[in-house]
């Protein structure tokens, strides 16, 4: 296996190739933090929709816990889209959940032998759907939820008449594309608009990605997974924000909220995702928690730390 110097200072990837899809050749790259730590202990970053792996604060933080940092950029995001494939699309969550096996195969050439599986928003479904059925899950010691994305943030009526119309829609018609999502939470996050946070827009633009029927269909299914709940049996820690709020356009007030998810749903769905769940809210905390104002930040880390101080005494 072959390591080279990342794009983010500090680290280093390496690239594995994967069977074919049906778009063609599948590469994945998994990035790792340079480290000191000689610890069989590690954690590994799985990243959401329009996104890939930058906080490098977050792998700072898992450091000073003891943790050696790995994130992959799953297939079609980030580090690993190429050319051929359209950002960010899958047909089944099982695509993505071979990545995750990868990328443990990975660590587990490293020496790691205790896992903690960390998810944001999509990366958060393809968290607990690995850690309930994937190839390796017996590998995870662990599972921690950064506003999972395990239920569609539409209506009450949509969910229930066009949810499942559009799902069906994306098993004839795969590659359509669907209304696209709102640009408020990539302005702001991103420095060139109100945010504090410069991102390669390359791989993560403010403007998002189309959302693909067949991307739809996929996650459609992985959260009827959740919401039949999902028996994972090693400790789990679901953090979301204080409240979601729905903008039309960017005013101050985005910036103490998620304007992404309904963190009614991870409230309702969280405890049904194993027998040893813990949820909290973090007031004044975005979508990625970790990407929130200082005080909300380092309420995450405060809950995250604790957390993990608990499960591995």
């Amino acid at each position: 296996m072959t390591w080279v110097p990342d794009v983010l200072d500090g680290f280093e990837q390496t690239t594995l190739t994967l069977p074919d899809a049906l778009d063609g050749p599948v590469e994945v790259v998994v990035v790792r933090k340079r480290t000191s730590l000689t610890t069989t202990a590690g954690v590994l970053y799985v990243h959401g929709f329009v996104d890939y792996f930058f906080q490098t604060h977050l792998a700072d933080f898992y450091e000073q816990q003891g943790l050696r940092f790995y994130a992959v950029d799953l297939r079609r995001h980030g580090r690993s889209l190429r050319d051929h494939q359209q950002p960010n699309t899958i047909r089944d969550i099982d695509e993505l959940l071979a990545d995750v096996t990868a990328a443990l195969g990975v660590m587990a050439d490293d020496g790691i032998d205790w896992t903690l599986l960390n998810g944001h928003s999509t990366g958060g479904l393809v968290a607990v759907v690995f850690a309930a059925r994937g190839v390796g899950r017996e590998h995870v010691d662990a599972v921690l939820l950064n506003s999972p994305f395990l239920d569609m943030n539409l209506p009450a009526w949509q969910e229930r008449i066009l949810e499942p119309v559009l799902a069906a829609v994306g098993k004839v018609a795969p590659g359509l594309k669907l209304p696209g999502l709102s640009t408020v939470y990539g302005e702001s996050m991103h420095v060139s608009h109100h945010g504090d946070w410069d991102f390669d827009q390359r791989w993560k633009p403010v403007a998002g990605f189309p959302t693909r029927a067949g991307w739809f269909r996929a996650i459609h299914l992985a959260q009827a997974e959740v919401e039949q709940g999902l028996h994972i049996d090693v400790p789990v820690l679901l953090l979301h924000a204080a409240r979601s709020a729905w903008p039309k356009q960017w005013a101050p007030d985005v910036a103490t909220a998620d304007i992404v998810l309904d963190v009614a749903d991870m409230q309702r769905l969280g405890p049904g995702l194993g027998s040893k769940v813990e949820v909290a809210a973090v007031d004044g905390g975005v979508h990625d928690l970790v990407l929130s104002a200082p005080a909300a930040q380092a309420m995450t880390f405060e809950l995250m730390a604790a957390w993990l101080g608990r499960i591995r005494a």
